[in-house]
């Protein structure tokens, strides 16, 4: 029991056919209700963003926290990080809440976890968010830094990854970013930082988001022409990037898609795992999402770290020839490139959970 934050007994619980531990919370003061998910500490601590969400029900939070955990296990092996797989979820509140009582609740769960798990902003989080949770404890990143040291906001560093990673992909169809159309799907901080980069290399846009205000402020400053959300997978364009929330890529909206390229932010967009398998039978080149989006938890590694900005930079930089190797080894082996990447993240997190104990 918590002062402000009442946390169950932490659960062992199996995940498509591996292990992971759960820790549940609750807090009365906001009468917020969470979930954590440790996928993998081979490589170093649990390492995620924080998710707050209106979701359904405790089914949907749950499915939705141990998919991004494993992912996030994926993700930092694949980027060569010190760390490993974890997430948080917070149902988001009915009406007013109280936001402070929430995020002190979230730190007082961290404790509960003694550092196997450490925390950064996500989906409906904020760094300032995370500076209360880091008043509680300090398993808490992603926070407002000094000049030259890495932290902050991960969301330029997720945006640059990504743009990084469709000049890769465009290059492999014989195009560039200038002049082709890009169709972005989600306009958050990362998803409205990658249309400035996209317009400034050239590229001619079309956007939409459900925030009709986050459209508004993106045409200010940017050029674009606006879809619905629910459509603008299937406009014609050279590259979708969806960077909205998970499984919009999916035996519905797939068959629709008109872009011979996909890549953008968002985390788990493929609803199953078949979906690969549907987008490569229709020719549609897809670049792995947490291969595309790592930029954001590479600064968060390397604020937990103590590295600067430049360190950021370069790893950041490295994120294209990564995805290179990968499309290059799905091509040799005539896989697609979801399995060539699963198949390198399962490589690496069994070669270093060999001897150590641990979640694999």
């Amino acid at each position: 029991m918590l002062s402000d934050c009442t946390a169950m007994p932490i659960q062992s619980v199996n995940f498509e056919g591996r292990p992971q531990r759960l820790l549940a919370f609750q807090d009365p003061v906001s009468r917020a209700s969470g979930l954590i998910a440790i996928d993998s500490t081979a490589l170093g601590p649990a390492t995620g963003g924080c998710r707050l969400w209106p979701y359904d029900d405790d089914d949907a939070m749950l499915r939705d926290v141990q998919r991004l955990a494993r992912g996030m296990s994926y993700k930092n092996a694949i980027a060569g990080l010190p760390l490993g797989g974890g997430k948080s979820v917070i149902r988001r509140p009915s009406g007013d809440f109280d936001r402070v009582a929430l995020f002190r609740a979230l730190g007082r769960a961290l404790d509960e976890l003694g550092g196997d798990y450490l925390v950064a902003e996500d989906v409906g989080t904020t760094t300032r968010d995370m500076q209360i949770a880091r008043s509680v404890s300090p398993y808490v990143f992603g926070l407002t830094v000094n000049v030259g040291s890495a932290g902050g906001d991960p969301s330029p560093w997720t945006a640059l990854g990504v743009f990084l990673s469709i000049e890769i992909l465009l290059g492999r169809r014989g195009r560039s970013v200038a002049g082709s159309r890009i169709a972005v799907q989600g306009l958050g901080s990362v998803g409205a930082d990658l249309c400035r980069r996209l317009h400034a290399a050239g590229a001619s846009l079309v956007v939409a988001d459900v925030n009709e205000r986050a459209v508004a402020e993106l045409l200010a400053t940017v050029p674009a022409e606006i879809a619905t959300p629910g459509s603008i997978h299937g406009i014609e364009a050279d590259v979708f990037a969806p960077c909205a929330l998970g499984a919009g890529l999916n035996g519905t909206t797939i068959p629709e898609i008109r872009a011979c390229i996909v890549a953008g932010a968002a985390n788990n967009q493929l609803a199953t795992p078949a979906d690969a398998d549907l987008l490569h039978r229709r020719g549609i080149l897809y670049g792995p999402d947490y291969v595309v989006n790592a930029g954001g938890i590479i600064n968060v590694a390397a604020e937990y770290l103590g590295l600067t900005t430049g360190d950021v930079a370069d790893q950041v930089a490295r994120i294209g020839p990564r995805l290179s190797a990968l499309l290059d080894r799905a091509e040799a082996e005539r896989i697609t490139p979801s399995i060539a990447a699963d198949a390198t993240a399962r490589d690496i997190l069994a070669s270093a959970s060999k001897g150590r104990s641990g979640l694999p």
